[in-house]
């Protein structure tokens, strides 16, 4: 009997697309390894009716879909059809539907945690930058009470697992928990220059101006306002301009940056499609990543593919992601931010050795190394 493995992926409505894009690698990878694969996700039903399934009275009717009607489908799925899915692993790919692991085997479902950022928010931890609405505190605690039950478990992230482990209340010791870091799920080549240069010019760059880099959304766990402090405090050492990509830039740091008469040194570039983004990756002078919390931190790793030299934060995972292989400094103190990158520019040796540095350390990050991973985790061998 072949091999089968089924993802239990996310809400369409919810457009969270990064998990999307993991649900998608996971399928190629195993596809590619000899298993079956299928992709289950919640069915929009009563969604449909409305507008927005992110806030109001959609988001009720959205969880109305999602919790009510979805686990009963598996329910149905699975043990009204039990013999059907006698050989299969399920895996959960997304923590944040954790509570899906009740209607599903409990001795064949994985669940990978790509961070426990809303979790620790939500128990009060301010350091995850993360804080809770009332509703938001319980069902962050039925998620984590769903993950600490979770037989396979894999997180993205040595720091992450940690964390989980802290909050766990429940034995986990007789479980197979274990950290997978997660690959890349797109191809991160480098483009030629003329190339490059046309589609900077087409964001409102000018290839012959520095710039820096930052790509992530404007939460306060990223840590924008820090890239603008830096660049104050450069002053006349340095004049190149600061490009935000993904979301826009808000209304706050625009106003940040007036105060310090800085408008006219800030770019946005608003979710760059992927030809976009590697040419501002490989445009930029450095790649700054300050932020104060993460479960992964996925731009570390494609900057280096590009590479680009990184100056990151100094807290957890950073470091661990980086291999070694980028600057680190603290995210509450813009100056260090600002003589890691003068260093940058001024030691061209060291320059060269993080970016090398960053090219060896892409290895640990490989799609098939993380799918082996996950088949060891369910006590397959890959084909």
């Amino acid at each position: 009997m072949q091999r089968k493995i089924i993802l239990i992926g996310n809400y369409p409505p919810d457009k969270q697309e990064s998990m999307e894009r993991f649900a998608q690698m996971l399928i190629q990878g195993f596809n590619n390894k000899g298993f079956e694969t299928e992709l289950w996700r919640p069915k929009v039903f009563f969604g449909s009716y409305v507008k927005s399934t992110k806030e109001g009275f959609g988001k009720w009717v959205g969880y109305f879909d999602k919790w009510i009607l979805f686990p009963l489908i598996l329910l149905w799925r699975v043990h009204m059809q039990r013999s059907r899915y006698a050989n299969v692993i399920f895996h959960i790919c997304d923590h944040s539907n954790s509570p899906y692991l009740r209607s599903l085997p409990w001795e064949k479902t994985a669940i990978t945690c790509h961070d426990v950022l809303a979790i620790r928010g939500a128990l009060g931890f301010k350091d995850a930058y993360c804080p809770a609405t009332p509703a938001g505190v319980v069902f962050q605690k039925w998620i984590l009470g769903n993950l600490e039950n979770a037989k396979m478990l894999t997180a993205v992230s040595e720091l992450t697992l940690n964390q989980l482990k802290a909050l766990a209340i429940e034995d986990f010791s007789n479980k197979n928990w274990k950290v997978t870091h997660l690959g890349f799920n797109a191809e991160f080549k480098l483009l030629e220059r003329e190339r490059r240069d046309s589609l900077l010019r087409s964001a409102g760059l000018n290839p012959e101006i520095p710039y820096v880099l930052h790509v992530g959304s404007s939460r306060v766990r990223k840590n924008r306002t820090m890239l603008v402090d830096m660049i104050h405090q450069l002053g006349d050492r340095w004049n190149g301009v600061v490009c935000f990509a993904g979301q826009a830039i808000d209304e706050g740091l625009k106003n940040h940056a007036a105060k310090l008469g800085l408008s006219d040194r800030l770019i946005s570039v608003v979710r760059p499609d992927h030809e976009l983004l590697l040419a501002l990756y490989q445009g930029a002078e450095a790649f700054i990543f300050p932020s104060f919390s993460e479960g992964f931190g996925w731009p570390l790793i494609e900057a280096q593919a590009c590479g680009v030299p990184v100056i990151a934060s100094n807290l957890g995972p950073m470091p661990e992601v980086s291999g070694g292989a980028a600057l680190h400094a603290d995210p509450y103190k813009p100056g260090e931010f600002a003589t890691a990158l003068l260093t940058i520019r001024q030691n061209e040796e060291m320059r060269k050795n993080l970016i090398e540095g960053g090219y060896k350390n892409i290895d640990r990050f490989g799609a098939e190394r993380m799918i082996n991973s996950y088949l060891a985790l369910y006590g397959f061998q890959p084909d």
